[in-house]
């Protein structure tokens, strides 16, 4: 029986993912090593041969320079969603006051809005970005700083600050389990520091691939999650209490696949 050494980026949502293609590769009879990883460190094990299969590579711009040594030996099959990074507010901000990064720098925003702008783990995409739009829009001058840290502690303070009516900057992206339960409005970024929209990009090695029967590789070239089933599926991981792989089979029942 072939064995897919099947890598996924350590963040909920990509538990989410993974789930579904591990399930997928078992309905075919292919048995899976599921193993997880911060980007780097999973993109530095594909590269070096320890992964086969890779959940998932944002491209071009999140991941691009992460996958780029390990190019020419990898097989790109299904985009499973589309991903894009913002930084929101919530919906009772109101939008005539705070409708673009810029709008930060106001002094009347900047005494009422909360100065911890925080983040995930430092190797994210989001973080880089961030880092970056700290810098180009002078945001630490106005006092705001952005910190990196674990998922809950961004999440975590997001959801408390929305409980209190806080005003409040998230560095997010979509898909993720808080566009399921709260309204995150996105501030517009003019200086396109965010990376605009990625292809969340099933990849896998050509070694391995000439192993798999090739309906197996249609049937995971043609997996279409999508943003909101991706979001849905952290929600039920995230805040209902399932594993990935309970999770995975429900929605998997539900969209017959």
């Amino acid at each position: 029986m072939t064995t897919v050494r099947l890598g996924y980026i350590d963040l909920s949502f990509h538990h989410a993912s993974a789930a579904v293609v591990a399930s997928l590769l078992e309905q075919a009879g292919v048995a899976v090593q599921m193993s997880a990883a911060p980007h780097e460190q999973m993109f530095a094990r594909y590269r070096r041969g320890e992964i086969d299969m890779l959940v998932s590579a944002w491209l071009p711009a999140s991941h691009g320079g992460y996958l780029a040594p390990s190019l020419e030996k990898t097989l790109k099959l299904g985009v499973l969603y589309h991903p894009y990074c913002i930084w929101g507010v919530p919906d009772y901000v109101p939008a005539s006051a705070v409708a673009s990064v810029e709008d930060l720098l106001k002094p009347e925003v900047a005494e009422r809005m909360s100065p911890l702008i925080q983040g995930i783990n430092p190797g994210a995409g989001i973080s880089r970005f961030s880092t970056a739009m700290m810098t180009e829009y002078g945001l630490a001058q106005a006092g705001y700083h952005f910190n990196t840290g674990t998922e809950a502690d961004c999440f975590v303070r997001f959801e408390q600050g929305y409980a209190n009516n806080e005003w409040l900057v998230v560095p997010l992206w979509h898909p993720q389990f808080l566009h399921f339960s709260h309204n995150i409005r996105a501030l517009e970024e003019p200086k396109g520091l965010l990376g605009g929209q990625d292809q969340a990009t099933l990849i896998v090695t050509h070694d391995m691939a000439d192993q798999l029967p090739q309906p197996l590789l249609t049937s995971l070239s043609d997996l279409k999650l999508g943003n909101q089933a991706v979001s849905e599926l952290d929600h039920s991981i995230c805040r209902q209490g399932l594993t990935p792989r309970q999770a995975a089979r429900q929605w998997l029942a539900k969209a017959r696949l």
